[in-house]
């Protein structure tokens, strides 16, 4: 009987490409870092001094060359080497942090000085890398010989993922509508031990989420089911929150009242942008849409007898409850909601309204989104995606399927601004950057185009997640983009990104 074969040998590396790739990617970390690390300024008495940081770009760019590395080994199947690069980094990061963090303030004095960063959120970031790094060269040496899965394998694993979790948000839906709905209860529950203490702060937070949920689940409708790609979404956010402030304040309408207005001049803006664009199709698409955003916001800007130019318009008018406002104290026979309900006055009460109110704004663009994906213009939109000459030979007119996907789209964007002018009682063009048509963009690519669930979980990640970390403000574009990065590498359609067909063919079985 023959021996079994041996392993076939792994091919011998060759160094000088190794290095020569190494450096260059360490020469690449230096002519950043100089740039963005090398100087800082200081305040001092009398003005500003320009200090340098040359340790801090040596450091940098020792980083890149071991990190890239240590990156090559493994992709050459070399995990040992690997870990001996990452282990002891890893290893002393951790017990530093550490150190700092359990240990009195002189103990934390001394281990600062031997981290390689003066910012303790930058080490942290180092030492999580490292550290993960590290777990997954042991995991590659206690499975030596198991194939790494390809590309296609992994897109098809995610995939199943996704549509598993879609399944079971049909489900777990009414179960988290239900804590949604008992969440801002909690505010006036004494306080219980499993359970979170639900201030205003928190409530803030959910506000501003459940916001950028239904943002996001509005232009999910462009560019996840119609498949336009929209850089300049937070056009018609600006156009419904102008619309509702100078109606407010200058012709004092409620909000009830402004709020169908603010969505048909949004919806509007949505159709001009709509006809210029009837023929243009990926880049060139975005690039016209990001010139949109950029004209609304710098004719809101200079604009001064229209819109008040860069002082913004103050003094917007809040909701109202049924005409019982949430004041503490009103003219002379004006009641308000605490004094027909018999209520002590409380601040939280304002903002427990907000959170019910944009609640119910964001339901309802899911629930329009849910049930217009199986009327005929809802497959229009889904067949212009896949294939738009194959749609036009379908007998499907182009020009009206993507102007309604621009029109209802914007429509949902000019209810939020709505309400976001109402929220902050002022608003300035200055709030409507292209960084917002950004974000909003981040939230459907992350959470998968089309995935309405995947909006949700995209907008608690990048919107929910760095308010509750405010001394990380400088470092949140980092992180956004990084996870930009890592979410085109590792999965370019979305975390979620499974799309059900519609409509099913029936098989030929089923139709004998």
């Amino acid at each position: 009987m023959a021996e079994a074969s041996a392993a076939p040998p792994r091919a011998p590396l060759d160094l000088p490409a190794i290095i020569k790739e190494c450096a260059f990617i360490a020469l690449v970390m230096f002519g950043l870092s100089v740039g963005m690390v090398a100087f800082y300024t200081r305040d001092v008495p009398g003005g500003l001094v320009i200090d340098t940081r040359w340790i801090d770009v040596a450091i940098v760019t020792g980083v890149g060359f071991f990190g890239r590395l240590a990156m090559v080994l493994m992709r050459e199947e070399r995990p040992l080497p690997a870990l001996v690069i990452v282990a002891p980094v890893s290893a002393a990061m951790v017990v530093l942090l550490l150190g700092i963090w359990l240990g009195d303030e002189e103990m934390g004095t001394v281990f600062k000085t031997y981290l390689p960063f003066d910012d303790l959120v930058v080490n942290g970031i180092l030492a999580i890398i490292a550290t993960v790094f590290a777990l997954r060269a042991v995991w590659a040496l206690r499975h030596t010989g198991v194939s790494a899965k390809t590309a296609a394998e992994r897109e098809e694993a995610m995939d199943a993922l996704g549509a598993k979790v879609q399944r079971a948000a049909r489900y777990l839906g009414p179960v988290l509508l239900v804590i949604a709905l008992v969440f801002p209860m909690l505010a006036y529950a004494p306080e219980v031990p499993f359970l979170p203490k639900v201030d205003r702060r928190l409530l803030d937070i959910a506000i501003l989420v459940l916001t950028y949920v239904m943002l996001g689940w509005g232009l999910n409708i462009v560019v996840g089911l119609a498949g336009l790609l929209d850089l300049g979404y937070v056009a018609f956010y600006a156009a419904g929150a102008y619309s509702y402030a100078l109606l407010a304040t200058e012709y004092g309408l409620s909000f009830w009242i402004c709020l169908p207005f603010a969505g048909i001049m949004a919806a509007s803006a949505g159709i001009i942008l709509g006809f210029p664009v009837l023929r243009l199709r990926g880049d060139y698409l975005a690039i016209v849409t990001l010139g949109f955003g950029e004209m609304i916001r710098i004719i809101l800007l200079n604009w001064y007898e229209f819109t008040n130019g860069p002082d913004g318009i103050s003094g917007i008018p809040r909701p109202s409850f049924f005409g019982l406002p949430f004041v503490r104290s009103a003219p002379e026979g004006v009641d308000t909601f605490h004094s027909v309900f018999g209520l002590t006055y409380a601040t939280v009460d304002r903002f427990v309204f907000f959170y019910y109110l944009i609640l119910a704004l964001a339901l309802i663009t899911n629930v329009f989104t849910m049930r217009i994906r199986k009327l005929p213009v809802g497959r229009a939109w889904e067949a212009l995606r896949e294939d738009e000459i194959a749609c036009r030979s379908l007998g499907i007119n182009p020009r009206n399927t993507k102007l309604t996907a621009f029109a209802i789209g914007a429509m949902f964007g000019g209810f939020a601004g709505s309400f976001f002018a109402t929220r902050q009682t002022f608003i300035s063009p200055e709030s409507f950057t292209f960084i917002e048509s950004a974000v909003i963009l981040a939230i459907v690519v992350l959470g998968g185009f089309g995935s309405q669930i995947g909006v949700v979980l995209a907008a608690i990640l990048l919107i929910g997640l760095p308010e509750f970390f405010r001394q990380l403000q400088e470092y949140r574009m980092l992180a956004f983009g990084a996870a930009m990065v890592l979410i085109m590498v590792w999965r370019p359609t979305g975390l979620l990104a499974h799309r059900e067909p519609t409509i099913r063919m029936p098989t030929t079985e089923a139709r004998l």
